[in-house]
């Protein structure tokens, strides 16, 4: 199980419209529902009669229930998950919009899901799943950067950073509602439909610049994808007009070659500059996810790139934790080698060692390493695995 509990994306002003879209849908429910039982018909309500006019039924709909369905829930349970994560990406979406403007998406994203399950099913439909769907598509596209704490529990209980692209994107959309369609009475064309909506919609807002932009939001992120796209074509393809082998030839071939050597190392430095900030940006946000991806592609620019101290030892603590085990050596090694002297030192060969040792067979750097920390750790654990690391390797011939 895996439950949302925290976004990196935070309201600058206080998004009134989904607070009382909250307070709506919640006073409603106390309202129409009665509970789960059966009616003299012997079939199963959760509405007092009169509510059911306002359901969205497929074989007789009426104009109106295709937003009022959105405001009627069939459980306790249904209602505090969709409030839950209207609440959770609301917030930010409503800030985004303005309140008049989220409103009208609002009951836009009703709309369009509720037109979803009437293309699909017969049946008859309630919830704001498909609204909330909708805002949730638009939070992908407005907040793909940010980072989403997530809490889970299998064997055991713990919480994770995952980026929105990946949570909404993976968790929410394929695998809840395309792979895993199992759960009855769920009505997953609508989710669809909602999601759609909301995607669609607000990334055509902000290429049709009615929507103003932000520096993380999906159209810049594409479009800064192509760039760096077309930059690594272009610097990774010569063209070299000249031919034959006279000697001003090869004077011309060769001052051509320096000067486009010159350019590609001006393209470089700005490069470099350019990924720099967005590292520097990522951390001080805690997206050290996004930080350690765009650290990996600074190092195939500059392998011996090193970031300021902190920086570049929570981005090798998260390559490793992403079992990313080369990439983490290859920035624990830049750190010992900048900042040898630094308060954290000693932990960073232990972790060198413990990677060399288990996860890149070069056990004369292990050795190497685990040696260097034994001599400055105090913790007295930590020494004791230094030791026992030490005697593996020395079984094993090293």
């Amino acid at each position: 199980m895996i439950f949302p509990i925290q976004t990196t994306a935070q309201p600058r002003h206080k998004p009134y419209t989904n607070y009382a879209l909250i307070v709506m849908n919640v006073l409603i429910f106390l309202v129409t529902y009665i509970g789960e039982h059966r009616a003299p018909t012997g079939e199963p309500e959760v509405l007092r009669a009169w509510a059911n006019e306002f359901m969205l039924t497929p074989i007789r709909p009426q104009l109106w229930q295709f937003i009022s369905y959105a405001f009627l829930h069939g459980s306790f349970m249904h209602i505090f998950g969709n409030m839950y994560f209207l609440y959770m990406f609301g917030n930010s979406v409503n800030d985004r919009l303005g309140n008049v403007g989220y409103l009208c998406f609002y009951l836009a994203g009703s709309i369009i899901a509720g037109l979803g399950h009437f293309a699909f099913s017969n049946s008859p439909v309630l919830g704001a799943s498909g609204a909330v769907a909708a805002v949730t598509g638009a939070y992908l596209v407005l907040f793909p950067k940010s980072v989403i704490t997530v809490i889970y529990w299998f064997f055991i209980i713990g919480t994770i950073e995952v980026p929105a692209f990946w949570f909404i994107g993976l968790k929410l959309i394929v695998i809840d509602n395309l792979i895993v369609q199992t759960a009855a009475n769920v009505a997953y064309d609508a989710h669809l439909t909602g999601y759609a909506f909301g995607i669609i919609s607000i990334y055509l807002l902000l290429v049709l610049h009615l929507q103003e932009h932000e520096p993380q939001d999906l159209a810049i992120v594409l479009k800064q994808w192509y760039r760096r796209r077309k930059y690594k074509s272009a610097v990774s393809q010569g063209f070299d007009p000249f031919s034959g082998s006279t000697e001003t030839t090869k004077k011309v071939r060769a001052k051509t070659r320096d000067t486009k050597k010159a350019h590609q190392q001006k393209i470089n430095d700005q490069q470099i500059k350019h990924l720099r900030g967005e590292i520097g940006k990522n951390v001080t946000e805690r997206n050290l996810p996004e930080a350690a991806r765009i650290y990996a592609e600074l190092l195939e620019l500059d392998p011996g790139h090193v970031m300021p101290r902190q920086y570049q030892l929570d981005i090798a603590n998260q390559l490793m934790s992403e079992c990313k085990w080369q990439l983490s050596a290859q920035a624990y090694e830049g750190f010992m080698k900048h900042y040898e002297n630094a308060e954290y030192a000693e932990q960073v060969e232990l972790m060198l060692g413990i990677l060399y040792s288990r996860y890149l067979d070069k056990p004369a750097l292990a050795a190497k390493y685990f040696k260097q920390a034994r001599e400055k750790l105090h913790d007295p654990g930590q020494i004791r695995l230094c030791e026992a690391e030490l005697a593996k390797l020395r079984e094993k011939g090293h």
